[in-house]
């Protein structure tokens, strides 16, 4: 490109230009628009106290709040887990002008959600069944969590893709028709994952697509890094391409894996507190891998050998700009009271 003369009197225009917007930014009495909040984050509901108070210390950073409140038993059937509905708890974080957006999620038996979704009849009744959750409380909307559909064979997934995203679209208009909003989390989508998800429609018709983007290596499987920077970008190139940037969130870990290695046996959950308790009890030294920018240590117990996998604020830092790269500046933490205290320095950079 050709370069272009810059004239004096443009540089005097332009000085005069930066000096009157500096002086009017820094006017007494003028007020200044705060940042926008762009962290979101699921409340656990086995630490709920501490888990509220924790977002009520960073209220200035969080959007919406998704307590982890209820689960599908069946088409017909939403249950409240311990502590769902508590008032006290959404007066508060709507006195700090945050969200509360709870969680419905599921843990049915395989196939059993898929035939809910390609019924008609028995969609209709799931969507009543959800909207009871809402009505008559003072949520700000639904959160879909529904996971045991992200398996689907070969032979069904294209029912049951076609299944749940009319299943969303129906249950979004509902919820908007009563002034709620529409969130859905989603598995990632890559060449190998997450075929069943229509981001395309899904993105239409919510509010927000949540998509967890971790477990890369989760407690089934061998150990590894719960994500990595190129995992993200491989990610969010699908999600941005069928998906307006502003309505994505880009779910973060801040917790982790323990696994024996050599062994079959699920891996042991840890929380970034329990992982850093952990390294220094066993006295193993801190190490941030360079490939995957994430945190592991390893150590002896027993005859057994451990390696742990995890993710804190330096490694968060480092995936950050896979987000900007793409546009997405909003983000959900999976989950409060897990994470490193440093890690909301970094989310406070999300541009």
């Amino acid at each position: 490109m050709a370069r272009r003369r810059i004239t004096r009197s443009a540089l005097s225009a332009l000085a005069v230009l930066l000096a009157t917007t500096t002086a009017t930014a820094a006017a007494p009495g003028r007020a200044v628009a705060p940042p926008p909040r762009t962290v979101s984050a699921w409340l656990p509901y086995w630490d709920q106290e501490a888990a509220y108070r924790n977002a009520l210390a960073h209220a200035e950073q969080i959007r919406t709040i998704s307590p982890f409140w209820y689960e599908t038993k069946s088409a017909t059937r939403v249950t409240g887990l311990p502590g769902a509905g508590e008032r006290r708890i959404v007066d508060g974080l709507h006195a700090k002008g945050i969200q509360v957006v709870p969680t419905v999620m599921e843990q049915l038996r395989p196939g059993a959600l898929a035939a809910v979704l390609t019924s008609p009849e028995r969609r209709a009744e799931h969507i009543e069944a959800l909207l009871a959750v809402v009505r008559g409380r003072a949520y700000d909307g639904l959160d879909l969590d529904y996971e045991t559909i992200a398996p689907t064979p070969d032979a069904k997934y294209r029912a049951v893709r076609a299944g749940y995203a009319t299943f969303v679209t129906d249950l979004c208009a509902r919820l908007h028709a009563l002034d709620k909003q529409c969130f859905v989390t989603v598995t990632p989508r890559t060449r190998t994952t997450g075929r069943v998800w229509d981001y395309r429609t899904l993105g239409a018709v919510a509010d927000r697509m949540r998509i967890m983007a971790y477990n890369l290596h989760h407690a089934e499987g061998g150990p590894g890094p719960i994500a990595t920077p190129q995992w993200y970008d491989e990610i969010l190139a699908t999600a941005t391409a069928q998906v307006p940037p502003a309505k994505l969130e880009m779910g973060l870990p801040a917790y982790g894996w323990d696994w024996v290695v050599g062994s079959k046996d699920r891996a042991h959950h840890v929380t970034w507190k329990d992982a850093e308790a952990l390294r220094r009890k066993v006295k193993a030294p801190y190490t941030l891998d360079p490939a995957s920018r994430t945190p592991h240590f390893t150590y002896e117990e027993g005859k057994a050998r451990h390696t742990v996998w995890y993710q804190d604020a330096r490694g968060t830092a480092a995936h950050l700009p896979a987000l900007r790269t793409y546009g997405v500046r909003n983000t959900v933490l999976w989950a409060l009271n897990f994470e490193d205290p440093d890690v909301w320095r970094q989310l406070a950079d999300v541009r």
